[in-house]
């Protein structure tokens, strides 16, 4: 069984690893992954699995040497490979086999499995909460059961409105829901160009108004 069965994109790999997108691309250029935990034959893909070993590489790299994460990276692989882990969940390695032993150090890839496994559950919800159906907003991104637009409410987010205001504007969601559309824009983000129309979109409401007079022209 090959261990990119479970793939996933780069910028969602991006999200449960919690790296810049040019570090996964990265991590593939420079063969950081081993073979069998990225494919690069239909678009490039990253196995889920893969995502602790990105966020190990990137996260360690002011304590230990390329060589020395890298090791670390072959000897954990070559762990999953032979258990087929990635047919069950990180969760099915036990404790010790996250442990590496490169010459004097010892390192534990553990924390990294676990972080990015809760990440990785949250990907997932994030993906069964939003769904494009042809028939609401003409398939839209949307917020399951409401008819709230996902990059609305990821906009509102990266603006920095606090999540009060944001609850207030749409009625229809809790703070979960906001977190989960933030993931979910994240890892799809939308193509085009940003909205640019003035009204709110379908789903939310006006909590306050400020109106600006227009300057005219000078002369």
């Amino acid at each position: 069984m090959s261990l990119a069965a479970d793939m996933l994109k780069p910028t969602e790999a991006a999200v449960v690893a919690r790296v810049a997108l040019r570090d996964v691309n990265r991590a593939i250029d420079e063969r950081i992954l081993p073979e069998g935990f990225f494919s690069i034959d239909d678009g490039r893909h990253v196995a889920a699995l893969a995502c602790t070993f990105i966020a190990f590489y990137f996260e360690t790299a002011k304590r230990l040497t390329s060589e020395e994460r890298l090791f670390a990276i072959r000897e954990a692989g070559a762990r999953l490979t032979k258990f087929h882990v990635l047919a069950h969940s990180l969760a099915s390695l036990p404790e010790k086999d996250w442990i590496v032993q490169h010459e004097f150090i010892t390192i534990d890839l553990g924390p990294f499995a676990r972080r990015t496994t809760k990440r990785m559950e949250r990907l997932l919800a994030a993906r069964d909460a939003v769904i494009a159906d042809p028939d609401v907003l003409g398939g839209t991104p949307v917020l399951r059961g409401t008819r709230v637009p996902v990059y609305d409410v990821a906009a509102s987010v990266a603006a920095g409105l606090p999540m009060d205001r944001i609850l207030a504007a749409y009625p229809s969601l809790d703070a979960d829901k906001v977190d989960l559309a933030t993931i979910y824009a994240e890892a799809n983000p939308a193509r085009g160009r940003p909205r640019t129309r003035e009204e709110l979109p379908e789903g939310a409401r006006s909590v306050a108004e400020r109106r600006v007079p227009r300057r005219r022209p000078a002369g």
